[in-house]
This record gives structure tokens, C-alpha cells and sequence, in this order.
């Protein structure tokens, strides 16, 4: 990137020196007072960590493919087979309840930090952190979980085309048996509760699922001995996923934000005609019913209010560095809190419209078998979408071809446009960091990567990798480092001066609503699940199958090098600081980056200059500044 017109800017040290370390935590941290030098003529290296800073970032072509490129992100295959399941075992229609309140107090405040802070600096997911570089491994952890997570979800798209292809057979493949499956498969056609209750074979096996583990995965049953060889066929659909991707995001957003109209909107016209379809089957109401009943007794656990919290922390996509990466492609002045309202509010929409769709089939598959627990014909995960439904589909008499078809290209649809967002994100930092290398270069050398990582998923021991990966390679680290995230931004940077970043830039006073949320309850929460997690912790398994020791060491090794990335930067930052003794070295490595502020040169001096007005001096006790913080 050329070098380009920017400011150079100097403080006085000694007055900066002179803050408490509770100065830096609460009060707003920018050199107010202190000379400013502006010279639009001159030239400054552009900085490493993030090219935005040295000049106007590339803009969405339009408003709007934001609002499509966030909804394809957050909508996805979290929505259809997760949620329904997760509701069902906390609750049922009460576990709507819990979700509502965590969406108020953890989902849409941290969904709104994300697009404002990414909007402001005009930075990725790395280079936000210029407003607290001792804090910058946790943007650094969080693109290392969001790479993992690309290389399995993609895995996961590779099943959907295969079922997708599958599906335009004469016959859908799972729902008879093979010889070779032995005399425990039961073919879906003859599938009811009296053909299982009269056999003495033992127990009988669904052909979907034999279908699904002997043809599809070729599941093993251990992976003591290794994890296989990868099969062909989904190494081919991995592969096409990757060409999928990389070609959309070949030119950027130019290009995602061009698929993010198909990628946002056509999944719902899918979903409306399963819903319409499952609504007219027999049966269908009772599931409904079944899955929307309240279990009022279910709100006094402590594992649903986890689960909804786990849950909408996921679906929403939030602190994996996609939100910020997205919102830094805004214009500096948009007001993003109608979008953050649309998505959210459509996102949960979304997994209560997708669960009536589900358990509406799902449903009618129990009358059809004589089930009268309909909890018997549901399996959790990706068994719901591979398993479930599949059989489900299985028994319509009408075009069960053209349904499954149906179905599969939706979650294919869901599936490939949260992946692009999760690439985005990775391919945008390195972007950032190498801005010489054409946009094309670093999306095919990334999409290369990634698909060579994922062929590990594609052998017959793939599920128990993917397993693992997605708990210690994704959630288990986005959890430790959600928290330093919303920390950082409330307490290191603080809530006063974001708010004042929000009104410089959006004209907006920041409500009380939000300022406790960023403040106490939202951190307060996620701290909270994150001490539940490691009291009731228990070592993974994968279909009651404990993993042998060398593979969970290389687990938690896996899970070390994404939250060890905070200690390892905040070490190096600090080290790095101009100071003598190791207290000016700290205090200099929680202030905010000269550069740090609006992209644009002008702005930036008009930020600089509205900051200075706002300059307010707390009072010395620690009470007053926390209270200054969250309400000043």
C-alpha cells in the first residue's frame, strides 16, 4: 500500500506518567491538554498491525450488504439443528424465556460493541486492539479459533453436498438397507415402535444412520489405531467448498457483499416452504406442540440458563473478530443500531421458525412409526440434520426427493455464508498485515490451507477430530477470550470515552441500558459461564468414547496456543515500551496507539479536538472513577 497522508501526534510523557494505573483502567485514556501536532503533508510508515490506519479502508458498495453480509454470518447451521435441540432439553417454550433476557443483556450489547468499535477505528479484528496493545493476543487468539472453526465448518458443507447429491436419487439412498449392514438395520419404510418392540436381535438400527456412518463417514469406533485414510468423495466436495469460497471472496467484499443477497435471503425461502410442507403433514402439530410446551419448572436450573447463554453467545457470532471485521467496511457516520437490532432479532427468529420446521416433521415421523414419544425420533447436532430429518423426509409419499433437495441446499446455503464471513475475517487480517500482497493471493493461499487442514475431517476417524477441535480449538478459547475482549473495551479503555467515540461518531448519547451492559452485567455473565464451565467440567467424549491420552494432550495444546496468545503479546508489548522501570513500561502498553482514531486524517482532527472539549478531570477516589467509567 502506498504511503499515504496521516497525522503525527505527540503527548507530553511526563503529565501521561504522572496518571494512577486507575486513571488508565477508568478515565478516559487520550492525551487531552497535550500539544497536537498536525501536518497533512507529511509521511508516516503505515502502521503493521493494520493498513486502515494509514488511509481510507475499502466500503461496502452499499449500506445494505452489511445488514445481509451479518445476517448470512449469524444465521446459520447453529439456527437449525442446535437451537431446536438445545430448547427441547431446557424446557421446551420456557427456554425462551431465558434466551430472551441473555439476548437483552449479553448478545445484542456485545453484538453493538463489536460493530461500533470495528466502525470507528476502521480496523480488523487485530488492529482495534491499537486502543489497548497489551490486550492485542486476545484479537490474535480470537482469528486462530475463527480459523479452526472455518476448517471444520467446511467439513461440515462437504456432508451437505454429499446428501445434497444423494438426494436426486430414484430412491433416497438412506432409507433401505444394505446387506452388508447386517440383520439390526431396519429400513426406514418399515420403521415403527411395534417392529422394534418385537425384535430379538437386539437393538435395531435406523438405515438413516447406518447410512449416514457406514456410507458417509465410514465411522470407526475408536481412533486408537489412527484415524484412517480420507474418503474420496468428501475430499472432492471439500474441495468444492473451498473453490466456492475463495471465489466469492476473491475480490473482497466487492464480492461477498455481492452473495450476501443470496446468501442472506434465499435460505428463508426454503424455510418457509418446509414449513409450509410440514404444517399440512399429520402428526405435525403434536410435534410442535411438543417441542413449544413450557416446562416452567426448567427456569430454576442453572444448566438452561447456561445452555441459553452458550447458545446465543454462538449463533450470534460474537467475539470471533467477524462483527469487527465486517463494521470496518461501514461508513465512519452510520448508525448501526438498527441493524444490530434486525440481525439479533432475526437470528433468534430464525431458531424458533427453524425448531416449528424441524419438530413439525419430526413430528409427523413419530405418528408414521407409532412413536408416542417424539423425543425418540430426535438426535442431537448434526445427527438432527443427518439422522433425523433424513428419515423424516424419508417417509414422505409425496416427492420426498424434492424435499430433501430442499433441505440440504438450505443448510449448504446457511453453512458456506457464515464460512465466508469466518474466512473474511482471517483473510482480512492478513490482509492488513501484508498490504502488498494482492487480495486474490491471500484468499487462494488461505482457502489452499484450509483445505489441506480439513481433509483430516474427511477420514473415517474425522467426526472425533472434529469434535475435539470445535470444543478446545473453538469454544473453550472464544470463552476465556470473549471476557478479556469485553474488559478490555469497558475497563481498560472504558465505557466513558467509547461512549464519547459513539457520540463523535454517530451523533449519539449512549443510554444507561448499554453502559451497564458493557459495564457489569455482561461481563459479570460471562464470567459466570465460565466458571461453570471448569466446575462441571468433564473430560470430552464422542458417542460415550473417552479419546486416548495423547490426543487430549494434543487437545489442550490446541486450546493453549489460542489463549496463551494473550500472555505471549501482552509480555512482548510490554517489553517493547519506551520506560525505564516496569511500571511506565505497563502504564505506557495500556494506552491507546498514537495512531489509534478515524481512519481519515480530517477526522481524526476533528476527533482530537472534539475529545479535548470533553476533557473532564475525575476525582481521586477509586468509587468516583469507576462510577465516572460506566456513567460519565
Amino acid at each position: 500500500m502506498p504511503r499515504s497522508k496521516i497525522h503525527t501526534r505527540r503527548c507530553d510523557m511526563e503529565e501521561k506518567d504522572s496518571l494512577s494505573i486507575m486513571d488508565s483502567l477508568c478515565a478516559p485514556n487520550v492525551c487531552y491538554g497535550h500539544d497536537e501536532t498536525i501536518d497533512l503533508g507529511s509521511e508516516l510508515e503505515t502502521p503493521t498491525d493494520d493498513g486502515a490506519a494509514g488511509g481510507e479502508r475499502e466500503k461496502w458498495s452499499r449500506e445494505i450488504e452489511f445488514l445481509f453480509s451479518c445476517i448470512a454470518l449469524s444465521v446459520g447451521l447453529g439456527n437449525v439443528w442446535r437451537f431446536p435441540f438445545i430448547a427441547l432439553e431446557n424446557g421446551g417454550g420456557a427456554f425462551v424465556i431465558p434466551y430472551v433476557i441473555v439476548l437483552l443483556l449479553i448478545g445484542r450489547p456485545v453484538y453493538y460493541m463489536e460493530v461500533l468499535i470495528g466502525q470507528f477505528a476502521s480496523r480488523g479484528a487485530v488492529g482495534v486492539f491499537d486502543m489497548a496493545p497489551i490486550m492485542k493476543g486476545i484479537a490474535y487468539g480470537q482469528v486462530y479459533a475463527t480459523a479452526l472453526a472455518t476448517t471444520y465448518y467446511a467439513a461440515i458443507m462437504a456432508l451437505t453436498i454429499k446428501y445434497l447429491i444423494a438426494s436426486f436419487a430414484e430412491i433416497l439412498p438412506w432409507a433401505t438397507c444394505l446387506p452388508e449392514w447386517g440383520d439390526n438395520c431396519i429400513s426406514i419404510t418399515s420403521y415403527n415402535s411395534s417392529a422394534i418392540g418385537n425384535t430379538t436381535e437386539g437393538k435395531l438400527i435406523s438405515s438413516a444412520e447406518l447410512y449416514f456412518t457406514k456410507v458417509v463417514l465410514r465411522e470407526k469406533d475408536n481412533i486408537e489405531d489412527g484415524i484412517g485414510a480420507p474418503n474420496t468423495d468428501l475430499v472432492i466436495y471439500l474441495f468444492l467448498v473451498w473453490v466456492m469460497i475463495a471465489t466469492t471472496l476473491i475480490k473482497g467484499i466487492h464480492s461477498s457483499g455481492k452473495a450476501s443477497y443470496f446468501l442472506a435471503l434465499f435460505p428463508y425461502v426454503i424455510l418457509f416452504i418446509l414449513l409450509g410442507r410440514a404444517l399440512t403433514l399429520p402428526g405435525a402439530w403434536d410435534g410442535i406442540v411438543y417441542f413449544l410446551k413450557p416446562q416452567w419448572d426448567q427456569l430454576l436450573n442453572a444448566d438452561v440458563w447456561y445452555a441459553a447463554i452458550t447458545q446465543m453467545f454462538f449463533s450470534l457470532a460474537i467475539c470471533f473478530g467477524t462483527l469487527i471485521m465486517y463494521a470496518s467496511f461501514n461508513n465512519f457516520h452510520k448508525r448501526v443500531h438498527k441493524d444490530v437490532i434486525i440481525v439479533t432479532t432475526i437470528d433468534s427468529c430464525t431458531s424458533i421458525l427453524a425448531g416449528c420446521v424441524i419438530f413439525g416433521i419430526l413430528g409427523n415421523l413419530a405418528l408414521e412409526t407409532n412413536t408416542t414419544d417424539i423425543s425418540k425420533v430426535v438426535k442431537g447436532g448434526a445427527g438432527l440434520a443427518f439422522i433425523s430429518y433424513p428419515e423424516a423426509i424419508a417417509k414422505f409419499k409425496l416427492l420426498p426427493q424434492l424435499f430433501a433437495v430442499l433441505f440440504f441446499f438450505m443448510l449448504f446455503v446457511l453453512g458456506i455464508g457464515s464460512n465466508i464471513g469466518m474466512s473474511s475475517c482471517v483473510i482480512t487480517v492478513f490482509k492488513d498485515r501484508f498490504n502488498h500482497l494482492p487480495q486474490w493471493v491471500i484468499t487462494i493461499g488461505f482457502s489452499i490451507c484450509s483445505f489441506l487442514c480439513g481433509l483430516i475431517y474427511t477420514t473415517p476417524g474425522g467426526q472425533f477430530l472434529l469434535n475435539l477441535v470445535d470444543f478446545f480449538g473453538c469454544s473453550f478459547i472464544a470463552l476465556f477470550l470473549a471476557i478479556g475482549e469485553i474488559v478490555t473495551i469497558s475497563w481498560i479503555y472504558g465505557v466513558k470515552r467509547f461512549c464519547k467515540d459513539i457520540e463523535f461518531m454517530c451523533d449519539l448519547k449512549t443510554g444507561i441500558y448499554w453502559r451497564l451492559c458493557w459495564a457489569i452485567f455482561t461481563p459479570g455473565l460471562m464470567f459466570l459461564v465460565l466458571v461453570y464451565t471448569l466446575v462441571t467440567y468433564k473430560p470430552l467424549e464422542y458417542k460415550d468414547v473417552a479419546y486416548p491420552d495423547y490426543i487430549m494432550n494434543m487437545a489442550w495444546l490446541l486450546w493453549f496456543i489460542g489463549v496463551g496468545q494473550l500472555p505471549f503479546w501482552a509480555l512482548y508489548t510490554v517489553f517493547k515500551q519506551p520506560g525505564v522501570t516496569l511500571k511506565e513500561k505497563f502504564r505506557q502498553a495500556i494506552q491507546p496507539e498514537s495512531s489509534w482514531g478515524p481512519a481519515s486524517p480530517d477526522k481524526y482532527e476533528k476527533y482530537l479536538l472534539f475529545m479535548k472539549n470533553s476533557q473532564a478531570i475525575p476525582d481521586d477516589s477509586w468509587t468516583t472513577r469507576i462510577y465516572d467509567n460506566i456513567f460519565g
